[in-house]
């Protein structure tokens, strides 16, 4: 199929692309259905530990149930209420992938297997009273009700999107069950992050078949994805302070997604070696890379701060 330039956002090119990438969705969910391993949520939770709360006679939460520190307890509902947000999720890929054929199987195991995700976090937070099962009731209602929604992403910036944001996720995830001090913690996120990963290659591959089949659309695509990239659970309350939390504490930062989120998947598609763009898509490869060099300078900027900021406060720890 030939594409001519310049019409990154033409209904006929992207319903074109979906067509023609079908195959290459077929061949990557048959590799995905090989690799990915079945696993229960249920198997992850230490019941044990569990106990009634008040409606049954039992105690309801207090702070000092929970063993997490606060740094952990936000990295955890930031992470869980991001998942809740599934069946915006699945409408989202619905509209832009389709629900026949080798695209609407994807989309309804992706669908299945992110669910056990929200279900295993949830279930091991309530257990171990690692955090208040009554606020966090209420931030899952006040996030569900508020929904995500992308706005109106083209079908190539939906994928585009979606292979930053696994990836973004799968690092989010493993670094807070490092973080939470917890091994059974650590071992629920570790395996979630599994899953996740296998969902950014699935959507990278795709991403680097549209780039064979239309390299300059696609490039805009990924350059606009890039520099307004934004997490999923961005709309929920509060989120830019927590976010702040979370990259003090190293778990998500600059630095991370530079490094470990988006410089990878560009290098995968050789983004900057690439001798088949032009035009529109040669001034977008343009665009991305002074943005990244500003990434680069600012996650550099905030490490030094934040080094600063740890320096001060094991003075301030030592002279105590």
């Amino acid at each position: 199929m030939t594409i001519s330039a310049d019409r990154a956002k033409d209904p006929k090119l992207q319903s074109d692309l979906l067509y023609d990438l079908e195959p290459v969705v077929e061949q990557n969910l048959e590799r995905h259905l090989k690799l990915a391993k079945s696993w229960n949520p249920h198997d992850y939770v230490p019941w044990s530990q569990g106990r009634d709360f008040a409606f049954l006679g039992g105690e309801d939460w207090q702070p000092e149930d929970s063993a997490l520190d606060e740094t952990a307890k936000t990295a955890m509902i930031v992470n869980l209420l991001t998942e809740d947000n599934l069946p915006s999720y699945h409408r989202e890929i619905a509209t832009r992938f389709g629900r026949d054929g080798a695209w609407g199987e994807w989309v309804g195991r992706w669908t299945a297997e992110e669910g056990r995700h929200g279900i295993a976090l949830r279930d091991y937070l309530v257990v171990t009273r690692g955090v208040d099962p009554v606020k966090l009731e209420e931030l899952r209602m006040a996030h569900m009700i508020a929904g995500y929604d992308s706005g109106d992403k083209t079908m190539l910036e939906a994928v585009a999107y979606v292979s930053f944001q696994e990836l973004a996720t799968r690092v989010s995830h493993r670094n807070t069950g490092r973080a939470a001090g917890c091994p059974i913690a650590d071992q629920l996120l570790s395996r979630i992050s599994v899953d996740e990963n296998l969902h950014m290659v699935f959507y990278r591959n795709l991403v680097k078949a549209a780039f064979d089949r239309a390299p300059n659309e696609t490039m805009q695509a990924v350059r606009d994805e890039v520099v307004n990239f934004e997490m999923p659970g961005s709309t929920m309350d509060n989120f830019a302070r927590q976010a702040v939390a979370i990259a003090k504490a190293g778990i998500y930062d600059l630095r991370l997604h530079h490094d470990e989120v988006v410089m990878p998947i560009l290098r995968f598609w050789k983004i900057f070696e690439r001798e088949d763009l032009t035009g529109e898509g040669a001034k977008a490869r343009e665009e991305l890379s002074a943005f990244m060099t500003t990434l680069d300078g600012q996650a550099k900027k905030f490490e030094e701060q934040r080094d600063r900021m740890r320096e001060r406060a094991a003075r301030k720890a030592a002279a105590k």
